[in-house]
């Protein structure tokens, strides 16, 4: 499996999900279980289905998370030295050249991208338009609803 991205903020959110998982979540489902097989017969028993069910999910968003931990490539912005080139960590100011809007975006890992926090993934038509150019440049950016420009305002590593 290839490296994934990931910031260090995200490595920790990661890692305390799977000790949530591990700790809180994987024993209330075991519980549930052994309360629901007490009842009886499981073979018309929802409660007991429905718990195997979330153990089922438990047990694959862990595993899930482990082979993104091994292989992540956990990535400090403020120790990155892009000389201003918007890479990923970079916290990016841009402006719309449509609309006027400015708007500040953080490029991180698929896993950690938030919108509403202003994070965007690596993965999308922004992130991938704004690599690699710098403050001053024009991003040309193929959006659904067509091609939209950016102007980089500023790059930081924060």
């Amino acid at each position: 499996m290839a490296q994934i991205p990931v910031t260090v903020k995200g490595a920790e959110l990661l890692k305390a999900e799977l000790q949530r998982l591990r700790s809180v979540d994987r024993p209330n489902v075991i519980q549930a279980i052994s309360e629901a097989r007490a009842q009886g017969d499981l073979s018309e028993n929802a409660e007991y289905d429905a718990a195997k069910e979330k153990q089922s999910f438990i047990e694959g968003r862990i595993a899930e998370i482990e082979a993104k931990l091994s292989n992540a490539q956990v990535i400090d912005p403020s120790t990155l030295n892009a000389d201003g080139r918007c890479v990923f960590g970079a916290t990016i100011e841009v402006e719309d050249m449509d609309s006027g809007d400015v708007t500040t975006y953080q490029i991180v890992g698929d896993d950690e991208a938030n919108i509403k926090q202003g994070k965007i993934s690596i993965s999308s038509p922004i992130a991938r338009g704004l690599i690699g150019k710098s403050a001053g440049d024009v991003a040309e950016v193929m959006a659904p609803a067509g091609i939209r420009s950016y102007e980089i305002l500023d790059v930081q590593y924060i």
